[in-house]
Protein backbone atom coordinates (compact mmCIF):
# COMPACT_ATOMS: atom_id res chain seq x y z
CA UNK A 1 0.00 0.00 0.00
CA UNK A 2 3.18 2.40 0.75
CA UNK A 3 4.05 1.72 -2.99
CA UNK A 4 0.56 2.18 -4.69
CA UNK A 5 0.21 5.41 -2.65
CA UNK A 6 3.77 6.80 -2.64
CA UNK A 7 4.29 6.07 -7.03
CA UNK A 8 1.49 4.53 -8.52
CA UNK A 9 -1.28 6.71 -7.92
CA UNK A 10 0.35 10.24 -7.74
CA UNK A 11 1.65 9.47 -10.81
CA UNK A 12 -1.09 8.09 -12.66
CA UNK A 13 -0.50 4.84 -13.72
CA UNK A 14 -3.75 3.42 -14.65
CA UNK A 15 -2.04 -0.55 -13.98
CA UNK A 16 1.56 -1.60 -13.01
CA UNK A 17 3.60 -5.02 -14.01
CA UNK A 18 3.62 -7.47 -11.22
CA UNK A 19 7.67 -8.24 -11.54
CA UNK A 20 8.13 -4.70 -11.30
CA UNK A 21 6.43 -4.81 -7.92
CA UNK A 22 8.11 -7.76 -7.46
CA UNK A 23 11.38 -6.68 -7.63
CA UNK A 24 10.88 -3.28 -6.13
CA UNK A 25 9.61 -4.85 -2.88
CA UNK A 26 13.13 -7.20 -3.12
CA UNK A 27 15.36 -3.90 -2.85
CA UNK A 28 13.25 -3.42 0.24
CA UNK A 29 13.88 -7.24 1.80
CA UNK A 30 11.01 -8.99 0.78
CA UNK A 31 11.43 -12.18 -0.94
CA UNK A 32 9.75 -12.95 -4.24
CA UNK A 33 7.39 -15.43 -2.96
CA UNK A 34 6.48 -13.50 -0.02
CA UNK A 35 5.81 -10.08 -2.34
CA UNK A 36 3.27 -12.33 -4.94
CA UNK A 37 1.53 -13.89 -1.64
CA UNK A 38 0.68 -9.67 -0.65
CA UNK A 39 -0.44 -9.12 -4.33
CA UNK A 40 -2.16 -12.14 -4.48
CA UNK A 41 -3.71 -11.37 -1.07
CA UNK A 42 -4.72 -7.74 -2.05
CA UNK A 43 -6.80 -8.82 -5.29
CA UNK A 44 -8.45 -11.60 -2.81
CA UNK A 45 -9.53 -8.75 -0.57
CA UNK A 46 -10.43 -6.36 -3.60
CA UNK A 47 -7.49 -3.51 -2.86
CA UNK A 48 -6.13 -4.88 -6.44
CA UNK A 49 -7.48 -5.71 -9.86
CA UNK A 50 -5.60 -8.55 -11.72
CA UNK A 51 -5.39 -9.10 -15.48
CA UNK A 52 -2.80 -10.54 -18.10
CA UNK A 53 -1.26 -8.71 -21.11
CA UNK A 54 -0.03 -11.51 -22.96
CA UNK A 55 2.59 -13.13 -20.81
CA UNK A 56 2.69 -10.30 -18.21
CA UNK A 57 0.45 -10.32 -14.97
CA UNK A 58 -0.63 -6.15 -14.22
CA UNK A 59 -1.98 -5.16 -11.24
CA UNK A 60 -4.40 -1.59 -11.06
CA UNK A 61 -5.71 -0.32 -8.06
CA UNK A 62 -9.28 -0.87 -7.20
CA UNK A 63 -11.99 1.77 -6.66
CA UNK A 64 -11.92 1.23 -2.69
CA UNK A 65 -8.15 1.36 -2.99
CA UNK A 66 -7.74 4.71 -4.38
CA UNK A 67 -10.22 5.52 -1.67
CA UNK A 68 -8.46 4.41 1.05
CA UNK A 69 -5.29 6.22 -0.03
CA UNK A 70 -7.14 9.49 -0.83
CA UNK A 71 -7.89 9.27 2.81
CA UNK A 72 -4.98 8.31 4.16
CA UNK A 73 -3.21 11.02 2.12
CA UNK A 74 -5.18 13.70 3.60
CA UNK A 75 -4.37 12.18 6.91
CA UNK A 76 -0.30 11.76 6.86
CA UNK A 77 0.06 15.69 5.41
CA UNK A 78 -2.43 17.08 8.08
CA UNK A 79 -0.67 15.42 11.05
CA UNK A 80 1.02 17.20 12.82
CA UNK A 81 0.32 20.65 10.76
CA UNK A 82 -2.27 21.78 12.10
CA UNK A 83 -3.54 23.10 15.68
CA UNK A 84 -4.86 21.10 17.82
CA UNK A 85 -7.73 23.13 19.06
CA UNK A 86 -9.56 22.33 22.73
CA UNK A 87 -12.45 21.15 21.43
CA UNK A 88 -15.44 18.69 20.90
CA UNK A 89 -14.27 14.90 21.91
CA UNK A 90 -16.06 11.84 19.81
CA UNK A 91 -16.61 8.46 22.24
CA UNK A 92 -17.79 5.32 20.02
CA UNK A 93 -18.37 1.75 21.66
CA UNK A 94 -19.12 -1.09 19.77
CA UNK A 95 -20.07 -5.03 19.92
CA UNK A 96 -19.10 -6.40 16.55
CA UNK A 97 -20.19 -10.02 16.49
CA UNK A 98 -17.88 -13.00 16.65
CA UNK A 99 -19.51 -13.50 12.76
CA UNK A 100 -17.96 -10.40 11.96
CA UNK A 101 -14.37 -10.60 12.79
CA UNK A 102 -13.61 -8.96 9.00
CA UNK A 103 -15.23 -5.85 9.46
CA UNK A 104 -14.17 -5.57 13.19
CA UNK A 105 -10.53 -5.56 12.88
CA UNK A 106 -11.01 -3.34 9.70
CA UNK A 107 -13.11 -0.78 12.30
CA UNK A 108 -10.11 -0.92 14.72
CA UNK A 109 -7.59 -0.25 11.91
CA UNK A 110 -9.30 2.79 10.77
CA UNK A 111 -10.47 3.63 14.42
CA UNK A 112 -6.33 4.06 14.93
CA UNK A 113 -6.01 5.88 11.99
CA UNK A 114 -8.49 8.57 13.11
CA UNK A 115 -7.07 9.04 16.15
CA UNK A 116 -8.94 6.87 18.27
CA UNK A 117 -7.61 5.12 21.49
CA UNK A 118 -8.96 2.45 23.22
CA UNK A 119 -10.32 3.16 26.76
CA UNK A 120 -12.50 -0.13 27.32
CA UNK A 121 -13.67 -3.32 26.23
CA UNK A 122 -14.89 -1.84 22.77
CA UNK A 123 -15.14 1.61 23.43
CA UNK A 124 -12.72 3.80 21.84
CA UNK A 125 -11.57 8.19 22.50
CA UNK A 126 -10.82 10.35 19.95
CA UNK A 127 -9.99 14.43 21.19
CA UNK A 128 -11.40 15.19 17.97
CA UNK A 129 -14.79 15.93 16.19
CA UNK A 130 -14.77 12.93 14.57
CA UNK A 131 -18.95 12.40 14.03
CA UNK A 132 -19.01 12.78 9.81
CA UNK A 133 -15.53 10.20 9.51
CA UNK A 134 -17.00 7.16 11.79
CA UNK A 135 -20.61 7.72 10.55
CA UNK A 136 -19.49 6.98 7.16
CA UNK A 137 -16.86 4.10 8.45
CA UNK A 138 -19.75 2.69 10.26
CA UNK A 139 -22.13 2.84 6.72
CA UNK A 140 -19.13 1.23 4.60
CA UNK A 141 -18.55 -1.59 6.82
CA UNK A 142 -22.20 -2.09 7.92
CA UNK A 143 -22.02 -2.49 11.18
CA UNK A 144 -24.28 0.12 12.90
CA UNK A 145 -26.65 -1.23 14.47
CA UNK A 146 -23.49 -2.80 16.23
CA UNK A 147 -22.14 0.64 17.15
CA UNK A 148 -23.18 3.94 19.37
CA UNK A 149 -21.31 7.23 19.36
CA UNK A 150 -21.40 10.71 21.15
CA UNK A 151 -19.33 13.92 21.09
CA UNK A 152 -19.33 15.94 23.71
CA UNK A 153 -15.95 17.27 26.12
CA UNK A 154 -14.51 16.08 29.29
CA UNK A 155 -15.88 17.74 32.55
CA UNK A 156 -13.46 20.74 34.00
CA UNK A 157 -12.50 18.54 37.07
CA UNK A 158 -11.17 15.30 35.22
CA UNK A 159 -7.43 15.22 34.55
CA UNK A 160 -7.66 14.35 30.97
CA UNK A 161 -3.72 13.23 31.22
CA UNK A 162 -4.94 10.24 33.73
CA UNK A 163 -7.12 8.50 30.93
CA UNK A 164 -5.12 9.87 27.82
CA UNK A 165 -1.99 7.81 29.32
CA UNK A 166 -4.71 4.71 29.61
CA UNK A 167 -5.28 4.97 25.93
CA UNK A 168 -2.43 5.78 24.46
CA UNK A 169 1.03 5.43 25.53
CA UNK A 170 2.59 9.10 25.00
CA UNK A 171 6.03 7.85 26.25
CA UNK A 172 6.73 5.27 23.89
CA UNK A 173 5.59 7.53 21.47
CA UNK A 174 8.02 10.36 22.54
CA UNK A 175 10.59 7.41 21.80
CA UNK A 176 9.39 6.32 18.75
CA UNK A 177 9.97 10.06 17.15
CA UNK A 178 13.46 9.99 18.83
CA UNK A 179 14.26 6.64 16.91
CA UNK A 180 12.91 8.64 13.15
CA UNK A 181 14.40 11.35 13.43
CA UNK A 182 17.64 9.46 14.07
CA UNK A 183 17.54 7.42 11.45
CA UNK A 184 16.61 9.52 8.90
CA UNK A 185 18.13 12.75 9.29
CA UNK A 186 21.17 11.99 8.33
CA UNK A 187 19.58 12.08 4.59
CA UNK A 188 19.24 15.70 4.93
CA UNK A 189 21.04 17.29 1.98
CA UNK A 190 22.62 14.10 1.21
CA UNK A 191 23.54 13.26 -2.35
CA UNK A 192 21.92 9.42 -3.42
CA UNK A 193 21.57 7.33 -6.15
CA UNK A 194 18.27 6.39 -7.58
CA UNK A 195 17.95 3.66 -5.48
CA UNK A 196 19.10 4.65 -2.76
CA UNK A 197 16.83 7.94 -3.03
CA UNK A 198 13.80 4.99 -3.50
CA UNK A 199 14.22 2.67 -1.20
CA UNK A 200 15.28 5.66 1.69
CA UNK A 201 12.03 7.92 0.59
CA UNK A 202 9.30 4.62 0.77
CA UNK A 203 11.17 3.89 4.40
CA UNK A 204 10.39 6.70 5.46
CA UNK A 205 6.69 7.40 4.60
CA UNK A 206 6.29 3.89 5.90
CA UNK A 207 7.57 4.71 8.99
CA UNK A 208 5.53 7.99 9.37
CA UNK A 209 2.19 7.15 8.05
CA UNK A 210 2.30 5.05 11.46
CA UNK A 211 2.11 8.45 13.93
CA UNK A 212 -1.39 9.43 12.61
CA UNK A 213 -2.57 5.70 14.24
CA UNK A 214 -0.17 6.57 17.40
CA UNK A 215 -0.57 9.76 17.65
CA UNK A 216 -3.81 11.26 18.68
CA UNK A 217 -2.46 15.11 19.00
CA UNK A 218 -3.94 15.86 21.92
CA UNK A 219 -4.54 19.10 22.94
CA UNK A 220 -1.32 21.06 23.64
CA UNK A 221 -3.49 23.25 26.69
CA UNK A 222 -4.03 19.44 28.39
CA UNK A 223 -1.64 17.41 27.54
CA UNK A 224 2.30 18.58 26.63
CA UNK A 225 2.92 17.38 22.88
CA UNK A 226 5.36 14.36 22.33
CA UNK A 227 8.99 15.34 22.21
CA UNK A 228 10.52 15.47 18.91
CA UNK A 229 7.42 15.25 17.13
CA UNK A 230 7.95 18.82 15.63
CA UNK A 231 11.12 17.94 14.57
CA UNK A 232 9.81 14.25 13.10
CA UNK A 233 7.10 15.94 10.94
CA UNK A 234 9.54 18.39 9.68
CA UNK A 235 12.05 16.13 8.56
CA UNK A 236 9.46 14.07 6.92
CA UNK A 237 8.12 17.04 4.76
CA UNK A 238 11.49 18.36 3.77
CA UNK A 239 12.84 14.84 2.91
CA UNK A 240 9.79 13.40 1.10
CA UNK A 241 9.54 15.83 -1.60
CA UNK A 242 13.09 16.34 -2.07
CA UNK A 243 13.77 12.42 -2.62
CA UNK A 244 10.51 12.59 -4.82
CA UNK A 245 12.19 13.11 -8.30
CA UNK A 246 15.11 10.32 -8.01
CA UNK A 247 12.85 8.14 -6.55
CA UNK A 248 10.27 8.10 -9.10
CA UNK A 249 12.92 8.07 -11.48
CA UNK A 250 13.87 4.36 -9.52
CA UNK A 251 10.11 3.01 -9.65
CA UNK A 252 9.50 4.17 -13.39
CA UNK A 253 12.68 2.27 -14.27
CA UNK A 254 11.56 -1.15 -12.30
CA UNK A 255 8.67 -1.48 -13.37
CA UNK A 256 8.75 -0.85 -17.13
CA UNK A 257 8.87 -3.93 -18.63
Amino acid sequence: MTLLGSYLRPRRYRSVWAGGLVALLAELGFSAGAARVALTRMAQRDLLERHRDGRRVHYTPSRRTLDILADGDERIFSFGRRRSPDGPWTLLWHSVPEDRKLARARLVRRLRFLGFGPVGDGTWLAPHDREREVAELLAELDVRAHAGLLVGRPPAPVDVRVFAARAWDLEALAERYAAFVAEFERYQNARLDDATAFAVRTRLVHAFRRFPMLDPELPAALVPPPRRRADAVALFHDLYPALAEAAGRHFDEVVTP
